[in-house]
């Protein structure tokens, strides 16, 4: 299966490691590594996460951690929408912009 990171989610993940690594780089590293293990295990089954807050979407939770992967499984597509901090407030939508002008396939 294709994992398919959305622009937004991937300056998600980004923001968060650098935020995390000014205090304590080895639990940005830690968080970073749980998060791709995550993607990980979505790709083996997709219908790990609960059904989203948002239509037509999933939200898995990062284990002992306060971040969710709000994600779409689309045929043999993986889309890994946002990372999500548990105290955030929740978009309802979000932005499908990359499916037309193209997405990074890399976190």
């Amino acid at each position: 299966m294709r994992v398919v990171w959305s622009p937004q989610a991937r300056r998600d993940l980004r923001e968060i490691y650098l935020y995390i690594a000014e205090d304590d780089p080895h639990a940005a590293r830690v968080l970073q590594e749980r998060i791709k293990a995550c993607v990980t295990l979505l790709t083996e089954n997709r219908s790990l996460g609960r059904p989203g807050r948002v239509p037509g979407t999933r939200e898995l939770i990062v284990p002992r951690m306060p971040y969710l992967l709000p994600y779409r499984g689309v045929k043999e597509r993986l889309e890994i929408l946002r990372v999500y901090h548990g105290a955030w407030q929740w978009p309802e939508t979000f932005d499908q912009c990359h499916e037309r002008h193209g997405v990074d396939r890399t976190p």
